[in-house]
This record gives structure tokens, C-alpha cells and sequence, in this order.
């Protein structure tokens, strides 16, 4: 994907220190305990039952591992009211805390908003802001600084969404797209195609609204999803971009780093959020040692600063120590269309504009039979202790939904 000079990257295939050169100035128990519950907050006490989706233990309240000697302990501190590790190649789930509790989402459901409409237009595609593309934004939301009568690309609106959570963006690309009704439906379709049934979708921008849930479940499969796309891995991964007259930096910390949070080894996006109801949420991809993992945690009760954040490292950390000797207590489903068989681009993409994705900027979800067989998936290499991006490669996403060739040589920015 073209992008500006000054645009700073992420990759899935880093070393420490090619992270740290693009960073921004800037005896234990055996499980995770059950976070703290306060009796002011009735919603902090999850439901006795959940979801089975991926596994019956996935379904239970509490911390999901399989101890056993060799099998590193959790982080004992974790106060997230869900959170859920999993193997972004083999879809297994490593360990999970209430993984299907229903939550508000915040803006990491702007990761389902971007797999369902990225596809749909050229990122160089240009629009005109009129008044009304603007409305019905929520009290508080965060912008990028959209203006009516300013003429933006597609491609200025992404960034806006990826690095600084724009709900202006994000209703600007709903108008274009068909209007906010007609997006919120293709996201729930979307959500039901990838096995994503404890979301329900009331705004695209993830703004607090009654009834609108995710879980952290959820969160992981429309991260997976999304990181078919190559705009999706470009955007989630951007650093810092221009916009308009200025500079926007990416607000996930793991990315860009902060005063009390570094910039994690091997960090590739995804995506973080924060409102009133959902408190902080955060779903990340890493890589080390050729090993790719996904993490999200939903409200930490500490309200410490970045703590989602650091929360989610240490499971990252945990994760990496754990992939080989733990055994999974679950799995990442497949959407159902790729189970089916069938190729599955984002709703309200044209059969063109699909044929053109598959090959390029917005490739969804592909399952032929030669894929199924045997397939690509993210391939992961470090050479020569640079930041890359390889062609090719021999990684499995999952052994029932192969990804599409996802990764292309690039030399670091």
C-alpha cells in the first residue's frame, strides 16, 4: 500500500530492537485470580453460563487454563474483567477469563466496522464532507478533526479511524458506504458469518449504546479476520501519518509507546478503545521467535494509567512462554463461509470490487480447496535483523480456514 514518507509501521515480523528504532520518544499462583467485583457495578459479575463457541470451557466463568508441570503460571495481578490469549496461526486458545462475557466494546469494534467496509471502496477514492456525514455522533467521541465542505481520501479516513479512533471518520465512510442503518447491518452479518454470536452491533464507531455488547472472543475473531486484508495489517500497523496539516500518531500504546508502557517486542497493531461503560479495551497482535499471538483484554478494574495495556503485555509475555507446553482450552472458529467453502468478501462489496480485493488492497477471507489442503498463511521470518515483510511462507492460520498469501516483501520505512 502507498503511503507517505513520514508513515512509521509496525510489521509482524520484528525484532526487539527494530522496534525500539521506530519507537516514539517515548512465588506465583497457578491462575490469573477472578478480578475484583464491586457491588455498585452489577455488570462486573459475569453470567454463570456463556457461550460455548469454541469449546465448552470457553463458556465457563473464571480463568480457562490447563495446568500442568512445565506449564508457566499466569500473571497474578490481571484485574481485566475478560481477557483471552489465543494462536493467531492455529486458532487455538491458550488460556481465556470469561472469554465470552458480553461487554460494551468501545472503539475495538471498529476492527468488524473496517473488515466489512474496507473492501468497498480505492483507498484513493476522494469525498466532500457535507454537514450531514457528520451527525449523530456521540457526546465526547473522539475525532480526527473531519470538516464539512473539506474533501478527504478514503485512505485519510482510515488512517483517522486506525490511529486516532475517529468516530468522524468512521461516519463519514458509514455515509459513503450506504448510511449508518445499512452499515450496522452488514456488520452484523458480517459478525454472525464469523462466529462472532456474542456481539450485537448498534453503532459503527463502537460509541457506548443500550444493548450494543462485544466479548473478548469476539474482538479476537475480528481481529483474525481483519488481518486477511493487507490495508487492514498496513493500517493497524501505522505508527504515526500525516494528516492534513499535521501529524497523528496511533494511540495503541503498545505501538507507539508512552512514558510508563515501552513499545512490545514484535507488537503489529490491532486496535484499543476507551468509554464510560467499557472502560478500556484492547486486542493486539505480536510475533517472536516465529510465533504469532492475539490478545484482548476488556476493563481492567485497576484503574492504573495504560493498565489495559500492561496487562495485555504480560499475557503476551505469558503466551510466548506458554505456546508448546500449554494445552489450548479452546479454539477460534472459522466463519461459516469458509467452512462452507465458499470465498466470503466483506457484505456490500461489489463482485468487482471482491474479484479486485482478493488480488490486492481488500483480499477477504479465501477457502478453495487448494487453500484448505494446505494453504498460506501470515509467514514470519526476521532477516538480517530488519523490519520485513515476506511473500509467501508456510504458516497455517487454521487447519479449516487457511488465509490468502498475506504478506509482501517491504523495506522497513
Amino acid at each position: 500500500m502507498p503511503v507517505a514518507k513520514n508513515t512509521g509501521r509496525r510489521s509482524l515480523l520484528v525484532t526487539s530492537a527494530a522496534l525500539l528504532s521506530l519507537s516514539v520518544t517515548a512465588p506465583a499462583a497457578l491462575a490469573a485470580p477472578n478480578p475484583p467485583t464491586s457491588p455498585a457495578s452489577p455488570t462486573a459479575t459475569p453470567p454463570a453460563r456463556m457461550s460455548s463457541v469454541g469449546g465448552a470451557r470457553l463458556g465457563l466463568p473464571g480463568t480457562q487454563v490447563a495446568l500442568a508441570p512445565g506449564v508457566p503460571v499466569l500473571p497474578k495481578d490481571l484485574t481485566a474483567r475478560s481477557w483471552i490469549v489465543s494462536d493467531a496461526e492455529s486458532g487455538e486458545v491458550l488460556a481465556a477469563h470469561n472469554a465470552h462475557w458480553r461487554l460494551p466494546p468501545a472503539s475495538t469494534l471498529k476492527m468488524l466496522f473496517a473488515d466489512t467496509v474496507l473492501p468497498r471502496f480505492p483507498k484513493d477514492t476522494r469525498h466532500k464532507v457535507v454537514p450531514s456525514d457528520l451527525a449523530g455522533m456521540g457526546a465526547g467521541s473522539s475525532v480526527v478533526g473531519i470538516k464539512a465542505g473539506g474533501t478527504y481520501t478514503v485512505h485519510d479516513l482510515w488512517l483517522g479511524v486506525f490511529l486516532r479512533s475517529g468516530n468522524d471518520a468512521v461516519h463519514v465512510l458509514s455515509r459513503m458506504y450506504g448510511g449508518i442503518d445499512q452499515t450496522v447491518r452488514d456488520m452484523r452479518t458480517h459478525a454472525e458469518d464469523l462466529g462472532a454470536l456474542d456481539t450485537r452491533v448498534v453503532s459503527p464507531d463502537g460509541y457506548d449504546e443500550p444493548g450494543q455488547v462485544s466479548s473478548a472472543y469476539d474482538l479476537t475473531l475480528f481481529a483474525r479476520s481483519g488481518l486477511q486484508k493487507k490495508d487492514f495489517r498496513d493500517y493497524c500497523s501505522t505508527v504515526r501519518a500525516p494528516f492534513g496539516a499535521s501529524e497523528i500518531q496511533n494511540t495503541n500504546r503498545l505501538l507507539s509507546g508512552d512514558s510508563d508502557v515501552p513499545v512490545y517486542p514484535g507488537i503489529a497493531g490491532v486496535k484499543n478503545g476507551n468509554t464510560t461503560n467499557a472502560g478500556a479495551t484492547f486486542t493486539g497482535v505480536a510475533e517472536r521467535k516465529g510465533k504469532v499471538l492475539l490478545v484482548t483484554v476488556m476493563h481492567p478494574e485497576k484503574h492504573e494509567h495504560n493498565e489495559v495495556y500492561k496487562e495485555a503485555a504480560k499475557l503476551l509475555d505469558w503466551g510466548f512462554q506458554a505456546a508448546g507446553k500449554v494445552a489450548p482450552v479452546g479454539e477460534l472458529v472459522p466463519p461459516k463461509s469458509a467452512t462452507a467453502g465458499s470465498a466470503a468478501p466483506s457484505p456490500g462489496a461489489s463482485a468487482g470490487q471482491a474479484a479486485r480485493a482478493s488480488g490486492g488492497s481488500g483480499a477477504g477471507p479465501v477457502a478453495s480447496a487448494t487453500a484448505r489442503s494446505g494453504g498460506v498463511g501470515i509467514a514470519l521470518a526476521v532477516a538480517g535483523g530488519l523490519l520485513v515483510l515476506l511473500g509467501g511462507g508456510a504458516f497455517l492460520i487454521n487447519r479449516r480456514w487457511p488465509l490468502p498469501d498475506l504478506m509482501r516483501r517491504r523495506p522497513r520505512p
